[in-house]
């Protein structure tokens, strides 16, 4: 499996063929642990890499920003650097990128080298189901 941490029970017990919304919180490293740049050089190659690997199994990156502040909440344990959404048509559309041997020796490297810690969260797509104003 590409990713060690990757919660295989946990995405197959969602529905394999609905589509997703993975939400992802990363706190860089100061220096990156192969040595090359900071934790956000890592994770930039990361992005360049991981990013065609989404969009050829039709998802898209939906945002990305900087963790600026907690709004609500502890602050404790809740201090990011970056956030990204990014849309999958399926969960199993995730669970075979993030199982895919190009993934595991060409993506993850980086990511490990630049993020002290990466948290994903699948959401359910509700936007479709609530209106606002």
């Amino acid at each position: 499996m590409a990713v060690d941490l990757l919660n295989v029970k946990g995405l197959q017990a969602l529905d394999p063929l609905a589509p997703v919304v993975m939400v992802n919180l990363m706190r860089f490293r100061e220096r990156s642990l192969d040595g090359d740049g900071s934790g956000w050089d890592a994770y930039l190659r990361y992005s360049a890499l991981t990013v065609p690997m989404i969009k050829a199994r039709g998802g898209t990156l939906l945002w990305t920003g900087d963790a600026t502040a907690v709004a609500l909440g502890s602050e404790v344990g809740n201090q990011w650097d970056y956030l990204a959404l990014v849309y999958y048509p399926t969960v199993a559309a995730f669970i075979d990128m993030m199982t895919s041997q190009d993934y595991e020796q060409r993506c993850d490297p980086h990511r490990t080298n630049g993020c002290a810690e990466h948290v994903i969260i699948a959401t359910k797509e509700a936007y479709s189901k609530f209106k606002m104003g």
